[in-house]
C-alpha cells in the first residue's frame, strides 16, 4: 500500500487570519509531527489549499477568504511545504475537484490518503468522498482535523467512517504502522 499524507487548508487565513480559528491552531503540533514522519518514511506530502480568484462564487456564501497570491492563501509558516513536497491549489471544498490531486497520485502510485487539516465537515469530508469514490483508501488521524466544535468535527468524522469507509485512528497508532 502507498501512501501519501493530504494537508488541506491550513492556511493563514484558516488558521490566524480572516477565519483565525484557535482549534486549527491546536492541531498544528500533531500535522507537524505527521509530516515529519511522512517524509522520514518516504512518504509523499501533499498541500492542497484554497486559492480564489477576486470574483469567486464562494464568496457570496463566506466572503472574500484566500485570494489567490494573498498572504491570506498561503500555508502558515509552521507547517511550510519542503522542496521535495507538492503543492496544489483549489476554488472548492474537495482537494480533488478542478486540480490535478488524482493524477499526481496516481503517477506518485498512491493508493491511500491520510487527511489533515481544517474544516472537518467541509473540506476533509468533501475530500473524502472524493477519494473514497476514485478507489483510494482514506486514514484521518485524531487531532490532525478539526471543525468550528466538537459536534462538527465528530459528527462529520462518524459520517467519513460510516459512508466512506475510512479509518479514523489516534495519530500515535498511525505512526507506528508506517
Amino acid at each position: 500500500m502507498a501512501t501519501a499524507v493530504l494537508v488541506i487548508d491550513m492556511i493563514n487565513d484558516f488558521v490566524t487570519g480572516k477565519f483565525e480559528n484557535d482549534r486549527a491552531k491546536r492541531i498544528v503540533p500533531a500535522i507537524a509531527n505527521l509530516l515529519e514522519s511522512a517524509r522520514k518514511s518516504e512518504k509523499p506530502v501533499i498541500y492542497v489549499s484554497d486559492s480564489h480568484p477576486e470574483d469567486d462564487e464562494e464568496f457570496s456564501i463566506w466572503g472574500p477568504h484566500a485570494v489567490a497570491g494573498s498572504k491570506g492563501s498561503e500555508i502558515i509558516p509552521e507547517l511550510k511545504p519542503e522542496e521535495k513536497d507538492h503543492t496544489l491549489s483549489k476554488t472548492k471544498y474537495s482537494a480533488f475537484y478542478n486540480t490535478d490531486l488524482d493524477s499526481l497520485l496516481e503517477k506518485l502510485g498512491v493508493d491511500e490518503v491520510v487527511l489533515a487539516g481544517v474544516l472537518t465537515h467541509i473540506c476533509i469530508q468533501h475530500t473524502a468522498a472524493d477519494a473514497f469514490f476514485r478507489g483510494y483508501k482514506v486514514i484521518i488521524p485524531r487531532g490532525c482535523v478539526e471543525d468550528l466544535s466538537d459536534e462538527n468535527n465528530e459528527s462529520s468524522l462518524e459520517l467519513i467512517e460510516k459512508y466512506y469507509s475510512a479509518k479514523i485512528m489516534d495519530l500515535e497508532e498511525l505512526l507506528t504502522s508506517w
